[in-house]
């Protein structure tokens, strides 16, 4: 963040995932909440626990060298609750969470039918999240869904109180077009996260015309998975269609992906303490 300029962090849902991004050169990582419950075979109705998206992204952080922002949805409960939470995503090895207002179970914040906490008990949260940091570089994120809900004043209302609160960056989720996409860094007193998801509520932008707007931190939570579901729903119609699998020619070895998993580190162990060093 001290760097300036936007930060792009694709969303990632497992180690693959994870490891895809990071030797694509990008910087962090986002663990969106959405991959991690389908990957768990839930929709993202806030079926998960705090521990199963802890597990997650231990799996994710310890794969990966860069940065992990993770989604901590409603910080699973009350002050005590979201004290636990960060206490949980710090050991976990995560750089930055998010958590909203939303009444638990929460939704996806591109669906219709949420609903919100008071700003008041929203606003104790957030200044529990505070306290609960031990590392001062820990990242607070606080995500407001108020835009499709009471409307777009009472969420930058509502991402301004949690920045006074504390917060680290504010997350309006779910701008419906381009007018409220732009003013929402220009109203909001403090770093601002975009949201870029395919196939919600926000209108598609470039993240170059998002970093002019004045964005800090883009994620884009379904980038990788909505590229999956398309390819292997491809992938399984040929091998219905044909029963022909497809062709190993031009594709990488087993040996080559496992390498993109430092196959070549773990191989090396196999022999490495087998004879005893010389006197």
């Amino acid at each position: 963040m001290s760097q300036g300029g936007l930060i792009r962090a694709p969303g990632v849902y497992d180690g693959i995932t994870a490891r895809l991004v990071e030797q694509a050169g990008f910087p962090v990582a986002y663990m969106t909440g959405a991959g991690t419950s389908m990957s768990l075979g839930y929709p993202d109705y806030g079926l998960l626990t705090q521990t199963e998206m802890v597990a997650n992204a231990t799996v994710i952080s310890r794969t990966i060298d860069i940065p992990v922002v993770a989604d901590a949805d409603t910080g699973y409960g009350n002050e005590l609750n979201v004290t636990r939470t960060i206490n949980e995503y710090e050991r976990a090895g995560i750089a930055a969470i998010h958590m909203e207002d939303q009444v638990s179970p929460k939704r996806c914040g591109h669906l219709a039918g949420k609903e919100l906490i008071p700003i008041e008990e929203y606003a104790a949260k957030i200044r529990a999240a505070v306290a609960a940091r031990r590392d001062p570089d820990f990242v607070i994120i606080a995500r407001t869904d108020a835009n499709t809900v009471t409307g777009f004043e009472d969420a930058i209302s509502r991402a301004n109180i949690a920045m006074e609160n504390g917060a680290d960056i504010a997350f309006v989720e779910s701008p419906r077009d381009m007018e409220e996409l732009a003013a929402v860094p220009k109203r909001v007193n403090g770093p601002c996260l975009i949201n870029v998801v395919v196939g919600g509520v926000t209108p598609d932008v470039n993240l170059r015309d998002a970093e002019k707007m004045g964005f800090r931190l883009a994620i884009m939570p379904s980038m990788l998975i909505s590229t999956i579901f398309n390819a292997c729903d491809q992938v399984l119609e040929e091998l219905n269609q044909t029963d022909q699998p497809p062709t190993s020619k031009g594709v990488m070895t087993v040996g080559q992906r496992f390498n993109r998993f430092h196959g070549e580190y773990w191989n090396g162990l196999r022999t490495k303490f087998q004879d005893p060093p010389a006197s």
